[in-house]
C-alpha cells in the first residue's frame, strides 16, 4: 500500500525501496540457511540450487514488474506483487497437498 500511495514521491520511494531491499536480503539469508541445513550431505549443491533459482526468481519478477510499470504506471507494480503472492500461495498449497506426510508410506528397511 505504501508503494501505491508514495509512487509519485521519488525521495520517499528511494527510502522505501532501501528498506524493502534490506528486509528481502534478510529473508534470503534465512532461506539459504534453511535450504543448506536441509541437505547437510551436499551443502554446496543445495546452495548452488538456491542461488540459481533465487536469481531466476528475481529476474522473472523484475521483468514482469517492469512490464506492469511500463504498461500501467508505477502504482501498479503492486498488482504484480499481489499476483506473484497469490501464485506462490497456490503452489505452496499444491505442494503440501501432493506431498502430505499423511500420504507418504514410509516403510523402514528390514535388518537381516
Amino acid at each position: 500500500m505504501l508503494v501505491y500511495g508514495l509512487a509519485d514521491f521519488s525521495g520517499l520511494m528511494i527510502l522505501l525501496i532501501a528498506i524493502w531491499g534490506i528486509l528481502f536480503t534478510l529473508g534470503l539469508n534465512i532461506s539459504q540457511y534453511w535450504i543448506t541445513s536441509a541437505a547437510p550431505e551436499a551443502p554446496e549443491f543445495s546452495n548452488g540450487l538456491f542461488v540459481a533459482f533465487a536469481n531466476l526468481g528475481i529476474t522473472i519478477g523484475t521483468f514482469i514488474g517492469g512490464l506492469f510499470i511500463s504498461s500501467m504506471g508505477t502504482h501498479y507494480v503492486v498488482l504484480a506483487g499481489i499476483l506473484f503472492l497469490t501464485l506462490s500461495l497456490i503452489l505452496i498449497a499444491l505442494r503440501v497437498f501432493i506431498y502430505s506426510p499423511k500420504k507418504a508410506s514410509y516403510q523402514p528397511k528390514q535388518v537381516s
